[in-house]
């Protein structure tokens, strides 16, 4: 998941989303820890790798287990710097609009935490995880009774079978990859939509050998190759259930319909989003979520460093506000740790995310190049915007400690000897490259992250003689200017997360050949027909011996083609208003856990 969902379960993208991207890296940090301290952190985000289970009809049914000292009402006060890129459901794999999905939408699916790090599938929409038969190639759910969306209408397996047949509509293409390619299997692999090009708006349907509804309450997957992981790709907030009655096409990203404790009540683009209490949700339906509050007011627009000061203060509506996606800026650290009362109020953890700054293959043809940049960059000086040893650790390669294989001494390009950059051994490779080759346009974001990221980049690979344009992008849209295939840009810092705990949902999305295009996640462009070779034969091996597969194909892209230079993996400080109870760090969305969140008074 793009960082943009712990993508333990999604990103997401992630990616840290665009919209958590924050000044400079060069300034003075003193919110640092020690080397003992990351080592700490990193074994705890080993402890987040382990294999998520799936839950019975019984750990799926509700109510959710009350929260200790909950009581109801009042309203929660959001502080986002970037607006959301998208609220249809189809097209959610960012962390920030991941969070509102926790509010407002339902999958069948969703993933259920235990506090202590421990995380299970259960059934949301349907009766349990799921039921797998033929191998693990069909999976069957079964609904449960009751289910509507916030106009009083019965969630049926029609509903069920839409939602899956959008997601081959043009207009759907931001959103997860998986299920699509899955359901068209090898036949369609060079372009899964021509199973359905107009996504179920027209007569056809998915034939029933590929997606079954016997009836109104039992729908059935039907894969060509076991998928053993389906449970947890449907709890990805991009799979929530999109009714068929209220479905408005493009529109619907704009005005989507609820199924969850929360419903819309106001959204001004890129300004603010209110929610209030969906009176068509049953708490007994739902073993995953509560609806304390009457409502949540989100701020668009506020930065990080304003955030944090707001909550510093803790006076007024900051007392009822949390940060969503945000993170205490880095130059305010240091005032929220040397406070007791202060960093009571707050959440920490570890992200399954790796930074790096990714290259346009299309554009930066030269592997020198793109080495040379690796081996300039520094680490350190980013780290630093990002809040030092509290925003993240050098990443010496492009698999993030959470994900199952990861090897903490791998490290090709010399990334923990030389956070700050190797800059003679970039000026020896770059030596008889033209000139014209080392004039680099790079993508930022317009956030202060994004500022500091510029900053930094612009630092590091001047330095080594690289001619760096820098160029402002919006945001909220980052993500889908960057997945245009036909970019301007040559660099640019993107973040990626397991979608659960498997290589196979950082290879994939990420470097898989055959995912070259608009609003797809390879945002490289790598098309080396050894790297599809490799994913095409890890997909079919079973979890252990495919491992070995991932492990080849992770070297293989590094340092054969190196499409993208690690930089950091990232930890996650949040800072909260003081009247907020119930809070705690989400093991699966890496963020505050909005699921179990009440006003104290």
């Amino acid at each position: 998941m793009k960082s943009l969902t712990s993508r333990r379960a999604r990103a997401i993208v992630v990616a840290l989303a665009a919209g958590s991207l924050a000044l400079t890296g060069c300034s003075e940090n003193k919110g640092t820890s020690t080397n003992k301290d990351s080592k700490k952190d990193q074994k705890e985000a080993s402890a987040q790798s382990k294999p998520v289970t799936y839950g019975d009809a019984a750990a799926s049914t509700g109510p959710a287990a009350e929260v200790a000292g909950a009581k109801a009402g009042g309203t929660i006060q959001v502080y986002q710097e970037a607006g959301l890129s998208h609220l249809d459901s189809g097209q959610i794999y960012v962390s920030d609009a991941g969070q509102i999905s926790n509010l407002i939408f339902r999958g069948l699916t969703n993933f259920k935490e235990d506090g202590k790090g421990g995380v299970s599938v259960v059934g949301d929409v349907a009766t349990d995880s799921g039921q797998s038969s033929d191998g693990g190639k069909t999976w069957t759910y079964k609904l449960k009774d009751g289910i509507k969306d916030q106009n009083g209408n019965e969630i049926t397996s029609a509903d069920v079978r839409h939602t899956f047949e959008r997601q081959f509509a043009k207009f759907i293409f931001d959103g997860p990859p998986y299920i699509r390619s899955w359901l068209a299997g090898n036949q369609y692999k060079d372009d899964p939509r021509k199973l359905l090009p107009d996504g179920g708006y027209g007569e056809k349907h998915l034939p029933d050998s590929v997606l079954e509804t016997p009836d109104d309450k039992t729908v059935v997957f039907h894969f060509d190759t076991a998928r053993p992981d389906f449970p947890q790709t449907l709890a990805m907030p991009g799979y929530s259930i999109v009714p068929e009655k209220t479905d408005t096409k493009e529109k619907y990203d704009k005005a989507p319909v609820s199924l969850g404790p929360y419903k819309i009540s106001e959204y001004k683009v890129g300004k603010s989003l209110k929610l209030v209490k969906n009176d068509q949700w049953d708490p007994k339906s739902d073993s995953v979520r509560h609806q304390y509050v009457d409502g949540w007011n989100v701020d668009f627009g506020v930065t990080e460093s304003t955030q944090t000061k707001r909550l510093i203060a803790d006076q007024g509506v900051s007392k009822n506000a949390i940060q969503f996606t945000g993170s205490v800026e880095s130059t305010q650290i240091q005032d929220v740790i040397s406070d007791p009362a202060i960093n009571k109020r707050t959440i920490k953890g570890y992200q399954p995310y790796v930074m790096q700054l990714t290259f346009n293959l299309d554009r930066v043809k030269n592997k020198t190049v793109r080495d040379a940049v690796t081996y300039a960059v520094n680490s350190k000086s980013l780290i630093a915007g990002e809040g030092g040893a509290y925003g993240g650790d050098v990443a010496p390669n492009l698999f993030a400690p959470t994900l199952p294989g990861y090897e903490k001494d791998y490290d090709p390009y010399g990334r923990l000897k030389t956070p700050q950059g190797n800059i003679e051994k970039a000026k020896e490779l770059l030596k008889d490259v033209p000139a014209a080759e080392k004039k680099l346009v790079f993508a930022y974001g317009n956030t202060e992250q994004g500022q500091k990221r510029k900053v930094a980049i612009e630092d590091a690979l001047g330095k080594v003689g690289i001619d760096v344009v820098s160029k402002e992008v919006d945001a909220a849209s980052y993500y889908e200017q960057i997945g245009k295939v036909k970019n301007p840009y040559d660099i640019y810092i993107t973040g990626w997360g397991q979608d659960w705990p498997s290589p196979a949902t950082v290879v994939t999305p990420v470097y898989d050949p055959s995912l070259v295009g608009d609003g797809q996640s390879n945002y490289s462009h790598i098309k080396d027909p050894e790297v599809q070779k490799l994913i095409d034969k890890a997909l079919t091996q079973e979890p252990t011996e495919a491992a070995a597969t991932w492990k080849e194909a992770h070297k293989y892209i590094l340092e054969k083609v190196n499409p993208a230079a690690p930089l950091w993996y990232t930890k996650q400080f949040q800072l909260y208003g003081s009247n907020i109870g119930g809070a705690r760090y989400s093991t699966e969305s890496s963020y505050i856990d909005v699921n179990n969140l009440f006003l104290k008074s």
